[in-house]
């Protein structure tokens, strides 16, 4: 063989063990499965088995690219599916995340359907947002967005957002935009977050607005983070208001994470102070709601985990949150809502 030929040939051997170590793909997921009761007041007692009762089931892939000169690129995709039923969840097969970026020194820039700002600084709750416990049926249970018809709770669609350099002391920032392309109504959002966070403390605060509709009051979302992490566990706390006209809702949530010799302890409490409404809406002055949690998570492994949660939500006036997220048919303005599970979850 000439000596150009393998010339060649060794430079391609070169280029291509070059490229495999500046790429890279991974596949990932949560399967979390569990039995679960639930009494909803009047409308009965709901007995089955969920999924994502400790972490939200998701099969995800992701990957990112080495450029030069500092810079990378990355995609993003993932999906929730409910265990118990084998199919995917909230209506849209990405419905998690379906992303790509632009990495660098300059921080990141990052297109497509994403969590918003205002939601990624309410996420570090001790039930890990999700289950029968966690204060999220108030951060994006049935009537957070107050009856608006915004749809930017959680996440948003055509999204463009802007997040600060890793490199800042602990200091950290998100700033999104959503276009209401075609006209879509509640889907139109901007807002932003910044925070610290170092070993002891994370602290973050964040604001979004979102346009829904032609001459009507935007829907209004802002928040305070602190967490403090010492040897004995972590306090978890939020200042979450949420606004809509004359319609209101503040909820102050307390929680701790304290580990064990094997696991974890989890206790929360959340009151919901709602105003503005009608009488008879849910969101008129007294309509109020308390969650009160506990639970236990035991780790076999650092993939693998069994736990258990009890939990009970108590309404007033016409007030009708439920720990299953959502307003049950027959359940009653006043009434009280209380449930358990025990599940198991695996990371892959």
């Amino acid at each position: 063989m000439k000596k150009p030929v393998l010339l060649a040939l060794a430079c391609s051997a070169v280029a291509g063990s070059a490229f495999a170590q500046t790429s890279s793909v991974t596949l990932f997921g949560v399967a979390d499965v569990a039995v679960r009761q639930v009494k909803n007041g009047s409308a009965g007692t709901v007995k089955g088995v969920t999924s994502g009762g400790n972490t939200t089931g998701r099969l995800g892939v992701r990957g990112v690219e080495e450029l030069g000169g500092g810079l990378s690129a990355g995609f993003h995709l993932e999906s929730g599916i409910d265990y118990d039923t084998g199919t995917a969840n909230a209506g849209k097969f990405w419905n998690r995340r379906s992303t790509i970026s632009l990495m660098g020194e300059f921080g990141e820039v990052r297109l497509g359907r994403d969590t918003t700002p205002t939601y990624n600084n309410a996420l570090n709750d001790e039930f890990g947002i999700v289950g029968v416990g966690s204060r999220g049926i108030f951060v994006y249970g049935s009537g957070a967005n107050l009856g608006s018809g915004a749809t930017t709770i959680q996440r948003s669609d055509n999204g463009v957002s802007y997040f600060l350099p890793k490199n800042l002391g602990g200091v950290f920032g998100q700033f999104h935009v959503a276009a209401g392309e075609g006209n879509t109504v509640g889907n139109k959002y901007y807002g932003g977050r910044v925070g610290y966070e170092d070993k002891q403390f994370l602290v973050g605060g964040a604001y979004g607005s979102t346009d829904v509709g032609a001459n009507v009051s935007k829907f209004k979302n802002y928040n305070l983070l602190f967490n403090y992490k010492s040897p004995w566990g972590t306090l978890h706390t939020l200042f979450d208001v949420k606004k809509w006209g004359e319609r209101k809702s503040t909820e102050i949530s307390v929680g701790a994470t304290i580990p064990v010799t094997v696991g974890q302890i989890r206790v929360g409490y959340t009151n919901a102070n709602r105003s503005g409404g009608a009488v008879g809406s849910g969101f008129a002055d007294g309509d109020d709601s308390t969650r009160l949690a506990l639970g236990y998570v035991y780790d076999f492994s650092k993939r693998t985990a069994v736990y258990g949660t009890v939990a009970r939500v108590t309404n007033k006036g016409a007030a009708r949150s439920s720990v299953l997220y959502t307003t049950p048919t027959g359940m009653l303005g006043g009434q009280n809502s209380s449930g358990a599970e025990v599940g198991l979850r695996h990371n892959f």
